[in-house]
């Protein structure tokens, strides 16, 4: 298990973070095992698309998995707060794992924890929470995005002890190394986004194949897929949930992947900033440091706003979400407050990596730069779990619903 206890005195800054010492602590053991452990992969992760295939065993003996599932699992019994902090710490160093890490624990382990019965947690649980096993989720299709439950058209019937799943999903996080995927299919077309249902699809299932590992602009070396099913054979016993209401589970997931992408944005935003001030104390033009001119001051200065008030909101939203219990999401204030957080927090990441690669100059567009491995992932925090454009539509739609 990871340790979860320490006796360093907090800084300043974390004193006023809004986190007790316990978290303090969380935070500051995570942080230390991602800059030792993740943050040597990503420069190779982001030059060659690559995935350390050993990496996820690590995390797993390391007690990184796992954080909302009870012991009896492999967990740590802990809650959804705790994961994100610790996908905060793992995004300063390498936000492809951070990435791939949320995709895995998140999306798939917590929503099988959450919706699963109790043998297909016995089955899977253990070696999601291992790092043996590594997890995704399929929701996304070519024709199916910000409409991902309306436009789906994967489908499942039932056949015997089998359902048979015909379909493609695209964007899948994960996809390319997964061993267990969470898939959503429709197995009533006539009922539209009330038709649709789980299934715990494995890696090797007859009938479903990797089509393509997609090459991305930014988060490289998080691996990126597109799924096919052609005729694809699953054992009945692998429905999540009851068949037709996999909306319910969509939906509360969703929720939980809007509040953590905001640790995410966090991160990076952390780590734009200090790449940024030791930039500017060894970057001397003029005869001086240019973190004597007072424009790259202003820009300093106002990157750490946006940065503490990127942790605040984060924070609250992470807090919300870790008391909303599975009936609760895809609704009211905590899907309101989720897409406003996420929303928030992703365009306010915008402003503080332009401002960063502005204070780098020249060496902040060139590729191999970590400032700039940084800025090419601003653009997928504003798409990801539902575009900002979709989560203007859900605050507004709660806000005149209430």
């Amino acid at each position: 298990m990871a340790d979860f206890s320490g006796n360093e005195r907090p800084s300043v800054m974390q004193a006023f973070s809004g986190l007790s010492n316990d978290e303090l602590e969380i935070l500051g053991n995570a942080d230390r095992f991602a800059q030792a452990e993740l943050y040597p992969l990503a420069q190779k992760m982001d030059d060659e698309e690559w995935w350390p295939t050993e990496i996820f065993p690590k995390i797993g003996e390391t007690g990184y998995f796992g954080i909302t599932a009870p012991e009896g699992y492999g967990g740590s019994n802990l809650g959804v707060f705790t994961s994100g902090l610790i996908l905060q710490a793992f995004s300063r160093w390498n936000h492809s794992l951070g990435l791939a890490w949320v995709a895995h624990e998140n999306l798939c382990m917590n929503n099988i924890l959450r919706n699963a019965n109790e043998a297909q947690k016995q089955k899977y649980l253990p070696g999601l929470n291992s790092g043996k096993l590594i997890g995704a989720l399929g929701l996304t299709e070519p024709g199916a995005g910000s409409d991902a439950l309306g436009s789906m058209r994967t489908t499942a019937r039932r056949e015997g002890g089998h359902y048979i799943l015909n379909g493609s999903k695209i964007y899948i996080t994960n996809g390319p190394v997964a061993d267990v995927l969470l898939i959503y299919a429709k197995t009533d077309k006539d009922k539209g986004a009330q038709g649709i249902s789980a299934f715990v699809v494995e890696k090797g299932t007859p009938g479903f194949r990797i089509a393509q590992k997609l090459v991305k602009m930014g988060f490289r070396g998080s691996q990126t897929a597109e799924l096919v099913f052609e005729d694809c054979k699953v054992p009945a016993e692998n429905l999540v949930g009851d068949e037709n209401r996999g909306v319910r589970i969509v939906m509360s997931g969703l929720d939980l992947e809007r509040a953590m992408i905001s640790p995410i944005c966090l991160g990076i935003a952390e780590r734009a900033l200090a790449l940024s001030l030791d930039y500017a104390r060894q970057r001397k033009q003029f005869g001086k440091p240019i973190s004597e001119f007072q424009m790259v001051q202003s820009m300093l200065a106002e990157m750490y706003v946006w940065v503490e008030s990127m942790r605040l909101y984060t924070y609250q939203v992470l807090r919300a979400a870790d008391v909303v219990d599975e009936n609760e999401g895809g609704r009211g204030e905590i899907h309101k407050l989720t897409a406003a957080g996420v929303m928030y927090v992703a365009e306010t990441m915008n402003k503080v990596l332009n401002h960063a690669i502005q204070v780098h100059g020249g060496s902040g567009y060139i590729w191999e730069s970590e400032i700039n491995r940084l800025y090419r992932s601003i653009k997928l925090l504003e798409i990801g779990a539902g575009t900002t454009e979709v989560r203007k539509m859900i605050i507004a739609g709660e806000l005149l619903r209430s």
